[in-house]
């Protein structure tokens, strides 16, 4: 165990985030919404981009995120 209580060992989870301005946002905003319930975030992958698209214009932009965080001891 660290200093603070973490252990070796961290989970992964995998959200989507969403924008209508653009890929670097929709992660961010994954981020962004993960932290509302998530502690000990350690890191973050982006796997994979999609979009809407209607008309052939792009409504929302979507990517899919890998966040790291560390377990805690209890």
């Amino acid at each position: 165990m660290s200093e603070e209580g973490l252990t070796n060992i961290a989970k992964i989870i995998e959200v989507v985030g969403v924008s209508n301005e653009g890929w670097e946002e929709a992660a961010r905003n994954a981020l962004k919404e993960a932290s509302k319930t998530l502690d000990n975030i350690t890191g973050v992958e982006v796997t994979n981009y999609t979009a809407s698209v209607k008309d052939g214009n792009i409504l929302h932009y979507k990517a899919a995120v890998k966040i790291a965080f560390g377990l805690t001891d209890r």
